[in-house]
C-alpha cells in the first residue's frame, strides 16, 4: 500500500476486463430480450405462405372485419383524446386533494384483466343493466353493437392517452409558460402555441399506443361485442366480428386459415407502427433546430 494507505491501482489488463465484462453482460441480456420479442413474430410470418396471406387479405369476411375494427378503434381513440387530454392536462398542471387517487384510477385499467373489464362493462351497459336499457330506449344499444366494441376498446386504452399526455405536459417548462402569460398571452394562446406543440410528440406516442391496444383487444370483446349487429340493427343485415374475434373463431375451425389472418393483421399493425415511428422521427427532427437555437 502507499504512504496514504491507498490500495495500489489495478493493472491495465485487470481493469480492462473489469470494464468490459459488465458491458458484455448487459449487451447479452438485452440481446436475448430483443430476440425473444422478435422470434414469435418472425415464426408467425415465416410459417404462413405469402399466397395464404394474400387470400386472407382478399377474403370479404376479413375485409369487413378489419375495416370494422379500424373504424371502432378510431372512434375509441377519438373519445380517448377528447376526454383524456383534458384530464391529463389537469393532472399535470393542477394541484388538488385526491389527485394521486385519480392518477391511480386512470392507471387501473392497465392492470385489470381485460376479460374482467368486459364483464364489468356488461354490468353497466348490458341489456339487463339500467343504463344499458335506457340507452337502448334512446336507440343506442350497446351490447353486441359497435358502441359496445368502442366502449371496450376505450376502457382498456384511454389510460395510455392520459398517462402520456400527463407526462408530456409536465415536461413543459413552467417558466416558459409564465413568461408568455406575463407578456399578455391568454391561457388558450399559451396552450395552443407553447404547451401543445412542445407536448405533441409525447401525446402522439400515447395516441399510438392507445390505438394499437384497441386494435388488438379481444378479452372484453368476448363479453360485450362478440357478435356485432350493424347499428341500427336490422333482420336482413350481416353480422360483423372484430378482427381478433374472427381470428379466434377461425382458429377453432381452421388453424392454418387463422394463422394467415393473424399474419395479415401483424403486417397491418407493423405498417401502422412504422408510420407512427416515422411521424415521431419527423417531429423530433423538426424540433431539434429549435432546441439547438435555444
Amino acid at each position: 500500500m502507499s504512504e496514504r494507505g491507498e490500495a495500489p491501482p489495478r493493472s491495465g489488463a485487470i481493469g480492462g476486463w473489469a470494464s468490459i465484462l459488465p458491458s458484455a453482460s448487459v449487451a447479452g441480456l438485452a440481446g436475448v430480450l430483443v430476440v425473444l420479442l422478435l422470434l414469435p413474430l418472425f415464426a408467425l410470418l415465416t410459417s404462413v405462405p405469402p399466397m395464404a396471406i394474400l387470400r386472407a387479405a382478399g377474403s370479404p369476411a376479413v375485409e369487413v372485419s378489419l375495416g370494422f375494427t379500424v373504424l371502432a378503434s378510431l372512434l375509441a381513440l377519438a373519445g380517448s383524446v377528447v376526454f383524456g387530454l383534458p384530464l391529463g392536462y389537469v393532472l399535470a398542471r393542477r394541484r388538488f386533494p385526491g389527485r394521486e387517487v385519480i392518477e391511480s384510477i386512470v392507471l387501473l385499467p392497465l392492470v385489470l384483466p381485460h376479460l374482467i373489464a368486459g364483464l364489468a362493462l356488461l354490468m353497466v351497459f348490458g341489456p339487463d343493466a339500467p343504463l344499458g336499457r335506457f340507452l337502448a330506449t334512446l336507440g343506442i344499444p350497446v351490447w353486441d353493437t359497435i358502441w359496445g366494441v368502442v366502449a371496450v376498446m376505450g376502457y382498456v386504452s384511454t389510460s395510455y392517452v392520459v398517462s402520456a399526455s400527463m407526462t408530456a405536459f409536465r415536461a413543459v417548462d413552467p417558466e416558459m409558460v409564465g413568461v408568455a402569460r406575463t407578456l399578455g398571452a391568454s391561457r388558450g394562446d399559451v396552450f395552443l402555441q407553447i404547451t401543445l406543440p412542445l407536448s405533441l410528440r409525447g401525446i402522439l406516442g400515447g395516441m399510438g399506443l392507445s390505438w394499437a391496444r384497441s386494435l388488438s383487444e379481444i378479452g372484453g370483446l368476448l363479453v360485450l361485442g362478440y357478435t356485432v349487429y350493424p347499428w341500427p340493427a336490422g333482420a336482413n343485415q350481416p353480422v360483423w366480428n372484430p378482427i381478433s374475434v374472427l381470428i379466434f373463431e377461425t382458429y377453432q375451425i381452421s388453424p392454418p386459415q387463422a394463422l394467415a389472418m393473424a399474419a395479415l393483421l401483424l403486417l397491418f399493425a407493423l405498417s401502422a407502427f412504422l408510420g407512427m415511428r416515422v411521424l415521431e422521427w419527423a417531429l423530433r427532427a423538426r424540433g431539434a433546430p429549435r432546441e439547438s437555437r435555444a
